[in-house]
């Protein structure tokens, strides 16, 4: 009987069994990490219903396309039983040059825990109309109606309109009224011509207006312009640009200024089209005032590296348990890897609270000094305690960095784990695996075996 006890004593301290026990205990560790991304994604997905919400109570994004010139027109044809048929068409009309100026005031809106950006904006527009000579040339069965010509002027949300718009053609007012939707530029307003093009088709007309627009998070524009000039400006340190087109560019400490020049050829628009035409929506482009990595994002990608976390501390203490003979239970493994665990909720729990460098930094220390304070009593050596005081603490400042550095975080994350995997490999050369695998257990516990085995 003792022999049997022995002999198990032996086989629970075996090497072999005791690597295969920590991949075991480092996977099962997955299943709280997964329970931790779930909250991750949970908590993000309220944050954003929270954030439509109050942005729907400002202004949604605002998206800008026009001015368009429609002209109805209508078309006299026979069709197949030789009958005269008359049918109702619209001809739509993109200006010959477009320049729009914006000026936004972006300001912080907090809702308990959540953050979201909004904005006022003034934008002045103006350019000239299409030249009208080539209708002269159009089918001569169709009748052209000058009188009920109109502008419209794409606006996503009119919500967020705060003036009276003074939408001005050659010096002259026109009255602007709201006109329903279309696939083109969502909600429009309508600048009806009754008079305007039957004077003079021929004549060039310039135009005019300016806006007082409310709007969240980003704002964009169609190049609907033959040539379009877009320029934007405002008081925000870290805009993206979206869209299709690249702007030139300035950022200062007080904020940015972006322009866009986009020509007729640049563009998938065309100049003219009857009736309907496919969305504009792929030629749009604008700014982004919303930060392109939040905190939930941040804790996504860092929950991501919690089995390296696992993995690594799991092997100091493999090596701390060969090398000075001290036994390490397999509960104290998973005490030790469920705080590693918890450093996740902590993080996101905190970054809600505060920016995510600080709750990053408030979290990592707390979850070091927990494992130190509790491996101290296992180890019982200081030396030991901090060699793995300061592993934890390269490794945390090393995911860190990965976290901040978003386009060669993959470079620099697989060079560093390429790096820790050498480490443990030179280290492990000084284990004599086979010697230890034959003794089993420490020489003191063999002899205490011995002497009982004896009397």
């Amino acid at each position: 009987m003792e022999t049997m006890k022995r002999i198990e004593n032996k086989f629970s301290q075996s090497l072999t069994v005791k690597a295969f026990m920590i991949a075991f205990l480092s996977l099962l560790l997955l299943i709280p990490n997964a329970l931790i991304i779930d909250l991750i994604q949970e908590r993000q997905n309220r944050s954003i219903e929270t954030i439509d919400k109050i942005n729907d109570k400002w202004s949604q994004s605002q998206t800008i396309c026009g001015p368009i010139l429609t002209i109805p027109f209508t078309k006299t044809y026979l069709n197949e039983k030789k009958e005269t048929v008359q049918s109702e068409h619209e001809l739509h009309l993109t200006p010959e040059n477009l320049t729009i100026h914006t000026q936004l005031f972006p300001e912080e809106r907090h809702y308990g825990i959540y953050k979201t950006i909004l904005y006022k904006s003034e934008i002045r527009m103006s350019g000239q109309l299409p030249d009208l000579n080539h209708l002269k040339n159009e089918d001569k069965n169709s009748v052209i109606h000058y009188d009920e010509a109109f502008l419209s002027l794409g606006i996503s949300d009119l919500r967020g309109l705060t003036n009276e718009i003074n939408f001005q053609i050659n010096g002259k007012s026109y009255p602007v009224e709201t006109g329903g939707s279309d696939r083109i530029s969502g909600k429009k307003l309508v600048i009806a011509l009754p008079h305007l093009l039957t004077l003079d088709p021929e004549s060039i007309y310039t135009f005019e207006c300016k806006l007082n627009l409310n709007g969240s998070s980003h704002i964009d524009f169609i190049p609907i312009g033959n040539t379009s000039k877009v320029e934007v400006e405002g008081a925000w340190k870290d805009p993206g640009f979206t869209g299709s087109f690249t702007p030139d560019y300035t950022l200062t400490e007080n904020g940015f200024k972006a322009s866009w020049s986009v020509l007729s050829f640049n563009r998938s628009i065309p100049a003219s089209w009857i009736d309907t035409t496919s969305d504009f929506e792929d030629t749009s482009f604008g700014v982004n005032l919303v930060e392109t990595v939040d905190h939930y994002q941040q804790n996504m990608r860092s929950s991501k590296y919690s089995l390296m976390f696992i993995a690594l501390t799991f092997v100091v203490f493999f090596f701390v348990e060969v090398l000075t003979k001290k036994r390490i239970h397999p509960i104290q493994y998973l005490l030790v890897g469920l705080a590693l665990i918890l450093f996740y909720s902590l993080l996101l729990s905190i970054s809600e609270q505060v920016n995510f460098a600080l709750a990053y930094l408030i979290s990592s220390i707390a979850t070091i000094a927990l494992i130190t304070g509790y491996t101290s009593g296992i180890f019982k050596n200081k030396t030991q305690t901090g060699i793995l005081a300061l592993i934890l603490s390269v490794l945390y400042l090393f995911l860190y960095v990965v976290l901040q550095l978003e386009d060669v975080a993959l470079l620099i994350g697989s060079i560093g784990l390429f790096i820790i995997l050498g480490i443990i490999m030179y280290f492990s050369q000084k284990i004599k695996w086979y010697k230890a695998e034959e003794n089993g257990v420490p020489e003191e516990e063999d002899k205490v075996v011995e002497t009982i085995i004896e009397s």
